[in-house]
């Protein structure tokens, strides 16, 4: 199956790569798709999918709500004081109301 330099331009650009011409008549293209071919025709039927080929759970922990407990803590690390006695952060006003 061969391609011309159009299509594999093509290709190319649709990955949003750069292939100068004379780069792209060096690569053996046809040897990278006849093998993604192959694959395309092995039968998976009945194979579940994975995330990850590596079997390694995870560690979890338990999902525990709490209030944080270091508001004074975070609201200390704000440039401008203005807010944290009212527990908010004060920001410079981005937008002019009209």
């Amino acid at each position: 199956m061969a391609f011309s330099k159009q299509q594999l331009h093509k290709f190319a650009d649709l990955i949003h790569i750069d292939i100068p011409d004379d780069k792209l008549e060096q690569m053996n293209i046809d040897s990278v798709i006849e093998w993604l071919d192959k694959l395309q025709k092995i039968d998976t039927h009945g194979v579940e999918p994975m995330l990850s080929p590596a079997e390694h759970p995870l560690p979890r922990r338990a999902d525990i709500v709490t209030d944080g407990g270091i508001r004074d803590a975070v609201m200390s690390n704000t440039p401008d004081k203005a807010g944290v006695s009212r527990g908010y952060f004060a920001v410079p006003k981005v937008m002019d109301g009209d």
